[in-house]
C-alpha cells in the first residue's frame, strides 16, 4: 500500500511506522508532521563521538545538537517514544573512510556494527517551515513538493580534531518585503538552525547519515524556543550585489541615539537639514561586513597657513582606523601627496600614544589615465578583485558640480586637492564595494547624496555643494564626532549577539566579554583631546606660539565645548565614550574641553 497524501497532518509516531514499513513513495520529509521537529542524523563510531560532539558545539548554527545516544542505542526516548534509528528515516547514506559509498533503505543489516556506534540527532530547517508559513511567507519547496535547495559554501566551519568541512546551507527565496518577518519567525528557533546566515545574492571509518531531505521525525513540538538576545531587524547594506544584514533592535536603537547626539549643530549652519536618519546604522553595518577599508581625510581650508589643513577630520579618521584595527580588518589611508609628511607625523605620534596598535599604510592617488582609479582600487584593474570593500571619507574636500573644490567661504582650493573623488566614483562601478561620506557642511566628499538640501539650507551651498555621492552619508555637527560615532557603533554591533552570529555565519564560538579585544579601541574623552592636540601641533604650530588665532576662535571653541558637555551629560554618552572617562566629566571644565577641540572650519 502506498501513502502519498495528507502527510502533513499525521502525527510523528504514525509517520515513523509508515516509513519503517517502507510504504512511502516520496523522496523527502519536508512539510510532514507540521509543527513538529525533524532531525538530521549522523551515526559514528564511539571513538569519534566526543570530538564530533565538540564539533557540534563549536558550530551550533549548522549543527544544533538535539540528542546524543549511548553506543548501540537505537532508540531515542528524549525525542520519540517508539523509534528505531535503523529504520525510521526514509533513506540513509553510507560512508567509508569519509567517502559516500551508497544509499540504503534500512540499517538493520549493520546492527552488529551499530552496537559500537553513537547516533547524533541534529536540528533541521524543515522544523521552522510551519512558523515561516504562519508569518505569511510562502515556502517554495513545500508548494512544489520537492526537496529544499542545498549548497556547499566556501565558508569554513570551526575545526575540531579530524572534523573539518565547509558550511552547507539551504536556500529559500523570500520576497524582499517579507525578509524581516522571516528573520523574526526563525531567530528564536535555534534548534532548527535559527535565523538566516546570509541574505542576498548568493566543503571516518564507517559512518551513516540520513539522505538529504530524509529526516528523522521527532515527537517534539516547535514551541520550546530560546532567546538569541533581542528582536532582530533586517537592513539593506548593498544593492550590487544585493546584501542585507541583521542586528538587534536594541543595538540599532543605540546607534540611532548616537546619530541624534552627533547631529546637533553648534555652528548653527543648517546642518540639521542635511541629516538622513538611519545612515549611520547602515554605514556601520556595511563596515562591519568589510574586510578591508580605505579611509581618506583632509580639508585644506586655510590657504594662508602652511600646512593649510584644518584640525577636523584626522582625529575622527584615527578613531575609525583604531577600531577597524582592533576588529582585525585591513586599513589604509589615502591623502594628498603634498600632505604625506604631515599625515606620517600624525600617524607616528598616534602609534607612540597608543591610539593605533601599529602604523597604517599611507597612500596617495594621482590620475594618470582614465583607468587610474580602477587600477588603484582593484588588482590589475579587475573589478572582480577589489583591494577594498569599503571607502570612508571624513571631512575630505569634495568636488563641486563645476569640477572645483571650495571651502565654506566659497574660496576655490582645487590647487591643494588631489582627485581622490575619482576613487569614490569608480567604487560605484565595482560590485561589492560600498562607500561612506562623513561631513558637517555639505562641501565634503560623499555629501552629493544631500546636495539639494545643501544648496537650499547651507550658506554658499549653491556653489560649494559636493556633487559626488557616497552610498551612506553621515552628517554631524562636527565631522570628528561622526568618526567617533562610527567607531562606537562598530563596537555596539560587534557586541550584539544577533549581529555577531550573522557575521560568523553561525559557525565558531561567540566571543566572551573578556575576549572582546576591540573595547580598548573605543573613543574616550582623553583620546579625543589627545588626538586633537596632537593633530593641531603637527598642523599649525604657530597657533601655540601666538594667542591671537585661538582668541579669535574662542566663540566657536565654546560652542563646540558646550556641545561636547551636552553629549557627556546625557545617559547615552556611554555609547559614545567609554564609561571610565565619563565618570571624570565633572573634572573637565569648559575651557579644557574647548581648547583641545579647535575645529577650524571657517
Amino acid at each position: 500500500m502506498l501513502l502519498t497524501g495528507g502527510l502533513k497532518s499525521l502525527l510523528p509516531h504514525v509517520l515513523r511506522r509508515i516509513i519503517r514499513c517502507n510504504r512511502l513513495t516520496i523522496s523527502n520529509t519536508s512539510g510532514m508532521a507540521e509543527g513538529y521537529k525533524q532531525a538530521n542524523v549522523v551515526i559514528l563510531h564511539k571513538s569519534l563521538a566526543d570530538d564530533f560532539e565538540k564539533f557540534c558545539y563549536a558550530n551550533d548554527g549548522p549543527l544544533p545538537l538535539l540528542h546524543r545516544s549511548q553506543p548501540g542505542d537505537w532508540k531515542c526516548p528524549s525525542l520519540s517514544n517508539d523509534s528505531d534509528i535503523r529504520t525510521d528515516c526514509l533513506q540513509y547514506r553510507k560512508y567509508e573512510h569519509g567517502a559516500c559509498t551508497g544509499s540504503l533503505k534500512s540499517l538493520k543489516e549493520y546492527s552488529e556494527q551499530l552496537k559500537d556506534m553513537v547516533t547524533f540527532y541534529l536540528g533541521c530547517s524543515f522544523s521552522f517551515e510551519k512558523a515561516v508559513q504562519k508569518a505569511g511567507i510562502p515556502i517554495r519547496n513545500v508548494e512544489q513538493k520537492c526537496n529544499v535547495s542545498m549548497y556547499k559554501t566556501s565558508v569554513p566551519c570551526y575545526s575540531v580534531s579530524m572534523f573539518h568541512c565547509n558550511l552547507v546551507v539551504t536556500m529559500r527565496p523570500i520576497p524582499e518585503s517579507k525578509l524581516e518577518a522571516a528573520v523574526l519567525a526563525t531567530c528564536e528557533l535555534k534548534e532548527a538552525h535559527g535565523a538566516p546566515i546570509h541574505i542576498g545574492d548568493p566543503g571516518a571509518p564507517l559512518a551513516f547519515t540520513h539522505s538529504p531531505g530524509c529526516m528523522f521525525i521527532t515527537d517534539l513540538k516547535n514551541d520550546n524556543v530560546r532567546s538569541l538576545g533581542g528582536v532582530p531587524q533586517v537592513h539593506c547594506i548593498s544593492q550590487d550585489p544585493l546584501h542585507f544584514s541583521i542586528v538587534s533592535a536594541e543595538a540599532a536603537q543605540k546607534i540611532k541615539t548616537l546619530e541624534t547626539l552627533i547631529g546637533i549643530d553648534p555652528g548653527e549652519r543648517g546642518v540639521l537639514h542635511l541629516r538622513r536618519r538611519g545612515e549611520l546604522l547602515r554605514a556601520c553595518l556595511a563596515l562591519s561586513h568589510a574586510g578591508s577599508v580605505l579611509i581618506t581625510t583632509g580639508f585644506p581650508t586655510h590657504c594662508a597657513h602652511e600646512p593649510p589643513e584644518e584640525n577636523d577630520g584626522p582625529p575622527g579618521a584615527l578613531a575609525i582606523a583604531a577600531m577597524l584595527q582592533a576588529l582585525e580588518k585591513q586599513v589604509a589611508i589615502v591623502t594628498d601627496q603634498r600632505a604625506m609628511d604631515l599625515n606620517k607625523k600624525i600617524m607616528e605620534e598616534a602609534v607612540q600614544l597608543g591610539i593605533l596598535k601599529k602604523p597604517i599604510p599611507l597612500l596617495s592617488y594621482q590620475r594618470q589615465n582614465a583607468d587610474s582609479a580602477l587600477m588603484f582600487l582593484c588588482e590589475n584593474g579587475n573589478p572582480g578583485r577589489p583591494r577594498f570593500d569599503h571607502l570612508i571619507a571624513i571631512e575630505r574636500a569634495g568636488m563641486a558640480a563645476d569640477g572645483n573644490y571650495y571651502n565654506a567661504r566659497k574660496v576655490n582650493i582645487k590647487h591643494l586637492v588631489d582627485p581622490i573623488d575619482e576613487l569614490f566614483l569608480a567604487a560605484q562601478t565595482i560590485p561589492g564595494v560600498t562607500t561612506t561620506g562623513v561631513g558637517d557642511g555639505g562641501n565634503e566628499l560623499g555629501m552629493g547624496k544631500v546636495k539639494d538640501a545643501v544648496k537650499k539650507h547651507i550658506k554658499n551651498g549653491d556653489v560649494i555643494a559636493c556633487d559626488v555621492e557616497a552610498d551612506f552619508t553621515v552628517v554631524a555637527g562636527v565631522s570628528n564626532w561622526g568618526g567617533y560615532a562610527i567607531a562606537c557603533a562598530l563596537s555596539v554591533l560587534r557586541s550584539c549577539e544577533i549581529h555577531d552570529r550573522y557575521l560568523r555565519r553561525a559557525v565558531g564560538f561567540p566571543r566572551a566579554p573578556s575576549q572582546r579585544l576591540w573595547l580598548p579601541a573605543l573613543p574616550s574623552v582623553t583620546k579625543a583631546l589627545v588626538q586633537a592636540v596632537s593633530g593641531l601641533r603637527c598642523q599649525t604650530p604657530e597657533l601655540w606660539s601666538s594667542p591671537f588665532p585661538l582668541n579669535s576662535k574662542l566663540r566657536l571653541f565654546c560652542a563646540h565645548g558646550s556641545a561636547f558637555t551636552h553629549i557627556l551629560a546625557t545617559d547615552a554618552a556611554k555609547h559614545l565614550f567609554r564609561g571610565e572617562n565619563c565618570r571624570s566629566k565633572k573634572q573637565l571644565d569648559l575651557n579644557n574641553l574647548c581648547l583641545p577641540l579647535p575645529l577650524l572650519t571657517y
